[in-house]
């Protein structure tokens, strides 16, 4: 149920432009914020599932993200793996209200 989320503020869209990413750091977690072609915006872990590789180095072509480290692909509007498939990119719960992007971040438990 998404009404039981806390949503945080992570940025302005101003800050992420489209056909652009970038890593924001929110309490103690980070978000990879991604605007893709076509206006979409996606929010991510910023860790590449295949070696734990930052994401923020990264580049995005089109709606296909490629982790520096090993060039493992990811379609940024659902977080699959495009090469290899068979793996996917943590996603979170975004909304826009206003300028702001906002992004719910699981619980974590201690």
């Amino acid at each position: 149920m998404t009404a039981d989320l806390e949503y945080q503020k992570v940025c302005d869209l101003d800050d992420v432009w489209e056909g652009e990413m970038d890593v924001f750091d929110v309490g103690d977690n980070e978000v990879l914020i991604v605007h893709s072609p076509g206006q979409e915006i996606r929010a991510f872990d910023p860790t590449c599932p295949h070696q734990e590789f930052s994401l923020a180095d990264g580049e995005l072509e089109n709606c296909v993200l490629t982790c520096s480290a090993h060039l493992w692909q990811f379609n940024v509007l659902t977080g699959e793996g495009v090469n290899p498939t068979g793996t996917a990119l943590k996603s979170y719960p975004i909304k826009i209200e206003g300028d702001s992007i906002l992004v719910a971040f699981p619980e974590q438990k201690n």
